[in-house]
């Protein structure tokens, strides 16, 4: 990317600003969590055709590719006496609770439009659903760009603690999915709210809207905390300055002072036309972390879209499917809440990863490579998958009782599993964390805009997942459906990711060198 403009003097803050930051991610992640435990259910309620389910899912990936660069884009020039950051995540915040509260009373307000309680589809309800479900997935994007931005601000043009934020970022995010499972595992929640079950929403509807109301509780203690915490400075074109000489480092406190003159003109770029000069620009650092996180994401996104699919559908042996027998469907959802369990799993081990993960890099020799040997465990992971799957479909094979009973898997086959998913917290947590610490580092060094900068790194997480929730059933189906093709393809896209990370992916710059470079939005 070309220098920008836009190049200030740089201080890092207190930790403890950036840890009331980092935690805004764990309301986020347990709104994440109550989703991916809770909404199953639901949307079988409101009875919403497989179709139209489709493109309500994939408004994740769409929302995130336009929300964040254009968020990020104004954030990195906002003018508020607020800051610059802090308004995007009010405003997120405050639209995560209308989306939740939108979401969860679907079923009541579609009634009141019409729709019958005995009934599906309820055509009203969905709709509600939908609009709510589309504003929720643009909120989520409106305070993670930002909030992720404000902590490389918070950092300065320290890389260590660029990376340390990040690091703190994964952790929230895993005890956000620690909490959000626990309570979607908590089928008695409702009981805290009566008034959430009503004659159209029934105990899976009325859990949903009291999960969402602790999401809501969570969520806006911790913005609202964390944004009277931070003391962010107003930022304005004339305040800005460009450096005119090298700095000095107090090595306690890592404050950098700079010789400064004023630029005498702003100039105003539109956003898509910086979109497109920042990525037709961009320097050969940014280029290389682009291509590493699309396959490190295109690896990703087939496990975290049917994890559970597969401990119900391939481990277990059940069916989901509409002309299946009571057993199978069973057994099915006795393999769902397994691989609910192995998220727990996965989501403590991630935590615990995320607090040592500086430790880890030191030891295996910077943070580039250990990127490189966990998508190698990712890789691995997803190639045992197909292990776990062939001794598990060989003991149904065994039973005498295959024609007319699902048997559940053997302890060994269950234990194999499960440590699966508690394996991969590990490179899910540098998958959370590194990609977005290197991003703020090498726009640290070009001068570019955080904001953007972290907008441009979400289209290669987008587009993966775009391209994995259009295309991975039809793949699926040309090797005889099931979910282990996907994963096959998705080991070898891990392992070429990791691959170039160890190969083509630059080094960050050495801490000193770092410290010399200026960064938009110092705080």
């Amino acid at each position: 990317m070309k220098k920008s403009q836009t190049q200030t003097q740089i201080s890092s803050s207190p930790l403890k600003q950036t840890i009331a930051v980092a935690s805004i991610a764990a309301g986020i992640q347990f709104g994440w969590a109550l989703q991916l435990s809770l909404l199953t259910p639901y949307v079988q309620l409101l009875g919403i055709p497989h179709k139209w389910a489709s493109l309500i899912w994939l408004c994740g990936p769409i929302s995130g590719m336009l929300v964040q660069p254009i968020v990020g884009y104004h954030s990195d020039r906002c003018k508020s006496r607020f800051g610059r950051r802090r308004p995007f995540i009010a405003a997120g915040a405050g639209l995560v609770a209308i989306a939740v509260v939108l979401i969860g009373y679907a079923a009541d307000v579609g009634e009141i439009l019409g729709d019958r309680v005995d009934s599906t589809p309820k055509s009203h309800a969905i709709v509600v659903f939908a609009v709510g479900f589309w504003i929720l997935d643009v909120a989520n994007n409106m305070l993670q760009g930002p909030c992720r931005a404000l902590l490389a601000d918070l950092s300065g043009n320290s890389g260590k603690k660029t990376r340390t934020a990040n690091y703190f970022f994964s952790f929230f995010m895993a005890v956000g999915n620690v909490l959000g499972f626990a309570a979607g595992a908590f089928t008695h929640l409702h009981d805290a709210f009566p008034f959430t079950l009503t004659k159209a929403c029934d105990v899976y509807c009325a859990n949903l809207k009291s999960c969402f109301f602790f999401s809501i509780l969570i969520l806006m203690s911790l913005t609202i905390f964390a944004l009277w915490y931070v003391d962010e400075k107003q930022w304005s074109p004339e305040t800005e300055k460009e450096v005119n000489g090298g700095g000095e480092v107090d090595d306690g406190n890592m404050e950098i002072t700079e010789e400064v003159t004023a630029p005498s003109k702003e100039v105003r770029v539109p956003l898509f036309g910086e979109l497109f000069s920042a990525v037709k620009d961009m320097e050969r650092p940014m280029v290389m972390l682009l291509l590493v996180t699309c396959l490190n994401w295109i690896a990703w996104f087939p496990f975290l879209l049917f994890d559970t699919d597969w401990m119900g559908r391939e481990v277990y042996g059940g069916d989901s499917g509409g002309n299946v027998n009571d057993n199978a469907r069973r057994v099915y959802n006795t393999g769902v809440h397994a691989g609910a369990l192995g998220l727990m799993l996965n989501s403590v081990v991630l935590g615990f990863t995320s607090l040592g993960l500086e430790w880890l890099a030191r030891g295996v020799g910077g943070v580039k490579r250990l990127w490189g040997i966990v998508n190698f465990i990712l890789a691995f992971c997803l190639g045992m998958t197909v292990l776990i799957t062939k001794m598990a479909e060989s003991s149904r094979r065994d039973s005498a009782v295959l024609e007319t009973v699902a048997i559940s898997p053997p302890v060994g086959v269950k234990i194999g599993a499960l440590s699966l998913f508690a394996l991969l917290g590990v490179p899910l947590a540098i998958t959370y964390s590194i990609p977005f610490a290197l991003a703020s580092i090498f726009s640290s060094s070009s001068g570019a805009g955080q904001g953007l900068s972290l907008g441009v790194l979400n289209l290669a997480i987008v587009v993966p997942q775009m391209v994995v929730s259009v295309g991975a059933g039809p793949f699926d189906e040309m090797f005889g459906g099931g979910n282990i093709p996907g994963f096959v393809l998705a080991a070898v896209a891990a392992a070429v990711s990791g691959v170039l990370a160890l190969t083509v992916l630059p080094s960050p710059p050495p801490e000193a060198d770092v410290l010399k470079v200026t960064a938009v939005g110092g705080h």
